[in-house]
């Protein structure tokens, strides 16, 4: 039989071993409904402005990437410096086999996650060897080193060009529509996966990831499976990543390793989640939306962007309050609204 518990600021129901929670209390979900909202009919009020909406399409992939690196943070208490890793895994497998084999977008997918998957099996025992400044090297240099092998293999990556005419998710008659469709399917890609981190983070499993983070010795004798925490979350974030690539692919049709494999782009993502908040889950969509509008607000400057772009980014990590980024801003105002934050460890 279910029971039922009304409190204070939510309704308990608990079956069994099993409780589910609703947050009734306005203060809790009042302000997330009011940004997703206003994130749903942003189209309508930039529907002649095709140029505005690949930009928001932007933020929410830049958003998409940076959640699950979050997670990632957490699970296995390690900084991963190369998720464009998987990006660029999960671009070229469906850009390859939909070029050269046919497959349609939907095969693709489901080639994406298992390639990612088993790339990410095969390195995720260096969370568990690899500590502290020495897994951060080797996440550095593998995007690199496949950064490299894009250019050796020119004929079948196409080097800096690139592949391009790969099929489309959708295809309206008016070209506005394809638009609107995929900055809708980019924000619901990103709030999926807020959805499924933030309820990850809110279990017993958050628990257990805290533990991990905050100290593995201490996790292990509370009888926490450590190295296997590690080997899945460092697994599930890179095949969410690798999604993105497959939905940039589908939705640009075209792909270069030049454009997500070096620094400068992981560097982006890291900086968005500084600037959000430091592994604040939320946080991570102001900041890819702040930082895609400065990026493309810069461009009209021509070269000197490259100049002005960073400068603008150190200056915002250095006013914004430290480690909290954007997110700080607003619990000083809300300091009672709860939401789910990471606490990376310092190593």
């Amino acid at each position: 039989m279910v029971n039922f518990e009304l409190r204070r600021d939510r309704i308990v129901a608990r079956w069994r071993d099993k409780k589910t929670e609703w947050v009734i209390e306005p203060r809790y979900w009042r302000n997330s409904t009011i940004a997703i909202t206003c994130l749903f009919i942003l189209p309508l009020f930039l529907y002649g402005f095709p140029h505005i909406l690949t930009m928001f399409t932007t933020a929410n992939l830049y958003a998409a990437i940076a959640i699950p690196l979050a997670l990632q943070l957490l699970g296995t208490g390690r900084v991963n410096f190369g998720p464009q890793l998987y990006l660029g895994v999960g671009g070229y497998t469906a850009a390859l086999l939909n070029l050269h084999f046919g497959w349609n977008p939907a095969m693709t997918l489901m080639a994406t996650i298992l390639v990612c998957a088993a790339i990410a099996l095969i390195l995720s025992p260096t969370t568990w060897i690899a500590k502290g400044l020495y897994f951060s090297l080797i996440t550095l240099i593998l995007p690199l080193t496949f950064l490299d092998i894009t250019y050796i293999w020119g004929d079948i990556f196409r080097g800096e060009v690139g592949l391009v005419g790969m099929s489309p998710l959708l295809a309206f008659k008016k070209v506005t529509w394809n638009y609107i469709a995929y900055y809708y399917l980019s924000l619901i890609l990103m709030l999926l996966y807020l959805l499924v981190c933030d309820r990850t983070v809110r279990s017993r499993i958050g628990v257990s990831m805290a533990a991990v983070n905050e100290n593995e010795n201490v996790a292990r004798m509370m009888g926490v499976r450590v190295d296997a925490y590690k080997v899945f979350f460092y697994v599930a974030p890179s095949i969410l990543t690798g999604i993105v690539g497959w939905f940039i692919v589908h939705t640009f049709r075209t792909f270069a390793g030049v454009t997500y494999l070096p620094l400068e782009f992981m560097a982006k993502i890291l900086i968005i989640v500084i600037i959000g908040g430091r592994a604040f889950l939320y946080g991570a969509i102001p900041g890819a939306y702040l930082i895609s509008i400065v990026e493309d607000s810069l461009r009209r400057l021509g070269p000197v962007n490259y100049f002005v772009f960073p400068l603008i980014l150190i200056a915002l990590i250095v006013v914004l309050p430290r480690g909290e980024g954007l997110w700080g801003l607003y619990k000083k105002r809300r300091p009672r609204d709860y939401f789910p934050k990471l606490h990376v460890r310092r190593e």
